[in-house]
């Protein structure tokens, strides 16, 4: 599949017009989104067109993040005749730094009014590789009718709180016959997922951030240590001992489709919906920040930006695409904003990125929320290792192969020489505001 999207991309891009200017858009939100966002990606590329004159190929990218990256990376390495604008995971930059342009000289004003450490996340180097686009943080949704009717006021706040919740519903909910009711989904499986949920419990639990933005590798820590054993009891007890094999997907459809979930950690993006499709808990749902521990409470930062190949022969035209697609996106924000908050799901507690809809009388108690990212930018070229070193070293908690504490010293030694940084002490606070 790989090699044949590879073929047809590369067949486009050769394909010359003198007349209009064609740039190539490679887009890996859309060949697999079923939101109903890659329709009105397709109206906003044709507007595009229509108020410029330059013509977009729109290509798709595989459904995997790594074969996304093996993709784009291949394409970038091969220089000209590759397409002009790509679609950045936020955990990209520090991999693909040197085939993508600087685009701080043309965005200081757009970026200026971006979360900064959303901003510092594409930066490498000094070097703004992408733009931020459509961000995306971990957030956890809940069953609202089931809350009201075990008696709970508010979702959770902390993940002591959360078993309690899940506890009492998820064997309320068996009482009446549905055996496989469980209180608590979340993507378990030994992959990409699995490192943003274990960075959540860990930052929450004082842990840190893995390696700090210093190079310092803060990993082994007794927060850490309590915040794999925190979650490696969910297993079996609050979450099906199949989590541990289910990806994104999985999750999403134990929660929302076949509604034997109370709680689902997700993304804001599973909220940001343009036509969410019908399910038997849509309108019984609510969403509110990541539970959290003595550290506060945490979500992962997620999303895409957009960067232009530095090798482009259109620059100036694929500078101009990524500048109407991210003043676009801001447009549609500020409509969501002033049309207020929709009826679902129902909002507590948000996370940043739904601030908008805090201005709606919404309800925010207990502790602020805040963002952390994944230790991308900093590893550079050997974040995929350290990531792999990281989930699999989780995994192995988790699914009762190896104990927490001896798993996490030799997750450190293990980052020391894949990073070649040394280890050292977990930042005061233990929390990112």
């Amino acid at each position: 599949m790989g090699v044949l999207l590879l073929g047809l991309i590369l067949g486009a891009c050769r394909r010359s017009s003198p007349s209009p200017v064609t740039i190539t858009f490679l887009d890996p939100e859309w060949s697999h989104d079923s939101s109903g966002r890659s329709e009105a990606r397709e109206a906003e590329l044709q507007e595009f067109t229509r108020e410029t004159g330059i013509q977009v190929k729109h290509l798709p990218a595989p459904e995997s993040s790594p074969d996304q990256l093996a993709l784009i990376r291949q394409l970038l390495q091969k220089g000209t005749g590759s397409p002009d604008v790509y679609g950045i995971d936020v955990i990209w930059p520090g991999i693909l730094r040197r085939y993508l342009a600087d685009l701080k000289p043309y965005f200081t004003e757009e970026t200026a009014s971006d979360e900064p450490e959303l901003v510092a996340n594409y930066t490498v180097d000094g070097k703004l590789v992408a733009v931020p686009y459509h961000t995306n943080t971990g957030v956890l949704f809940y069953r609202a009718d089931l809350l009201k009717e075990y008696g709970f006021r508010n979702p959770p706040t902390t993940w002591d709180q959360l078993e309690k919740m899940a506890l009492r519903i998820q064997q309320g909910e068996r009482a009446k016959g549905k055996k496989d009711f469980w209180g608590f989904v979340w993507p378990g499986a030994a992959s990409e997922g699995l490192t943003c949920n274990a960075l959540e419990w860990q930052f929450s639990a004082g842990g840190g951030r893995i390696i700090a933005g210093d190079r310092k590798i803060t990993v082994n820590n007794l927060g850490t240590i309590r915040a794999w054993e925190h979650a490696a009891h969910w297993v079996g007890w609050i979450s099906s001992p199949s989590v541990l094999s289910y990806q994104e997907w999985d999750a999403i459809n134990a929660f929302q489709y076949s509604g034997t979930a109370a709680f689902w950690r997700g993304w804001t993006s599973d909220y940001f919906l343009s036509h969410p499709v019908i399910s038997p808990t849509l309108h019984e749902s609510g969403v509110t920040s990541v539970p959290g521990g003595s550290a506060g409470r945490v979500a992962v930062v997620g999303g895409f930006g957009l960067g232009v190949s530095h090798t482009s022969i259109h620059r100036a035209e694929a500078v101009a695409l990524v500048r109407f697609l991210v003043n676009k996106e801001h447009q549609d924000e500020a409509a969501r904003s002033s049309a207020g908050p929709p009826q679902w799901p129902r909002l507590f507690d948000l996370p940043p990125v739904l601030r908008a809809y805090s201005r709606f009388g919404i309800s925010n108690v207990g502790k602020r929320s805040g963002s952390v990212a994944r230790p991308s930018t900093v590893t550079g070229e050997n974040y995929e290792r350290v990531s792999r070193a990281y989930f699999q070293t989780v995994y192995s908690v988790l699914s009762g192969k190896a104990n927490a504490r001896g798993a996490a010293r030799a997750l450190q030694k293990k980052l020391v020489a894949i990073t070649g940084f040394k280890a050292g002490p977990v930042e005061k606070g233990g929390s990112e505001r």
